[in-house]
């Protein structure tokens, strides 16, 4: 039976951190893809991780690209191609650069690749993901936006980090818009099967999320020049990976809405069901009061997002 092959779109340091873990993981043949003047970089890239296959006793191929017509027959295709964030910039102030990049990936995905199951980074999220899936033409079940995994995983990360206990056993969910008005649902949050309520009280839970929703912001000013890699291409991974291996995971992640939640004809981040089908199902369940206040207001701020992208 043939490799899968998995499609990058983007080959800075997100991109070179997907290739790596994909790599590890073994999930299949690997390209990495950039502008035609980095196409040298892009092939360094991809020899130096076949150098890594030995110590890790995999066998994938690698290679790199500077042309697009390179995710021809890619079975997921993972976009991160665009301008990061900088000190004092938000995601929203990414939009017209990367709206831009984002209409030629699409063009391109819809020629070369239209069966792929194609996972989105760029910034800002909901809003990007949106405009993919009204320019490429491709079934929504098979666009997802990268969010909810990422912002999940830093709400566990600090829950582990104040209770002192193994973020293994930490679990919760993120949802809304990937930016400063996502919902850290703390009700959903436990440790070891624990409510969290039972283990920390209310002004420390209320750090957390906070931190939560600042977390890409506190990252990209520590960093100076550049926004999170590691994290965000740990979490793109966990769902190409749920998608290629059938796993049907229930990842929190921006996919289109009909009618769940009371919201229709938006990518937003709730938590769905990845498998061979791709975005197999929208798992619903019903919000508290406060929580439904805060979702509307998420709602808004990605629609506002949205209108600017004139599609």
């Amino acid at each position: 039976m043939s490799r899968k092959k998995i499609a990058l779109i983007g080959g800075g340091q997100i991109g070179g951190t997907l290739a790596m873990i994909a790599t590890q993981k073994e999930l299949g043949d690997v390209v990495i893809i950039d502008l035609p003047h980095l196409q040298n970089p892009m092939k360094g890239k991809a020899l130096d991780l076949m150098g890594m296959r030995p110590v890790d006793g995999v066998d994938v191929e690698l290679s790199g690209s500077g042309e697009m017509a390179a995710i021809a027959g890619a079975d997921v295709i993972i976009v991160t191609a665009g301008v990061p964030r900088k000190p004092g910039m938000s995601r929203d102030d990414l939009l017209d650069i990367n709206l831009s990049v984002t209409k030629k990936v699409a063009t391109a995905v819809k020629q070369h690749a239209p069966d792929a199951f194609v996972i989105l980074t760029t910034n800002p999220l909901d809003s990007i993901v949106y405009a993919f899936h009204k320019l490429s033409g491709l079934p929504a079940e098979r666009i997802i936006g990268m969010a909810g995994a990422l912002d999940t995983a830093r709400f566990r990360t600090y829950i582990a980090m104040e209770t002192g206990l193994s973020v293994k056993d930490v679990s919760c969910l993120v949802m809304g818009g990937h930016g400063p008005t996502m919902i850290p649902v703390t009700r959903t949050a436990s440790v070891g099967g624990i409510p969290l309520t039972e283990l920390l009280d209310q002004e420390t839970i209320q750090r957390i999320v906070e931190r939560t929703r600042n977390a890409g912001t506190e990252i990209v000013g520590l960093l100076g020049n550049g926004s999170a890699f590691y994290s965000s291409a740990a979490a793109a991974i966990e769902m190409a990976e749920s998608y290629l291996k059938d796993k049907k995971r229930v990842i929190a992640s921006a996919v289109l809405c009909r009618g769940e939640y009371g919201v229709d004809g938006y990518f937003m981040g709730v938590p769905c069901v990845i498998g061979s089908g791709g975005v197999e199902k929208v798992v619903e369940f019903k919000l508290t009061a406060e929580e439904q206040q805060m979702f509307e207001t998420t709602l808004e701020a990605v629609k506002a997002s949205v209108e600017r992208t004139g599609l």
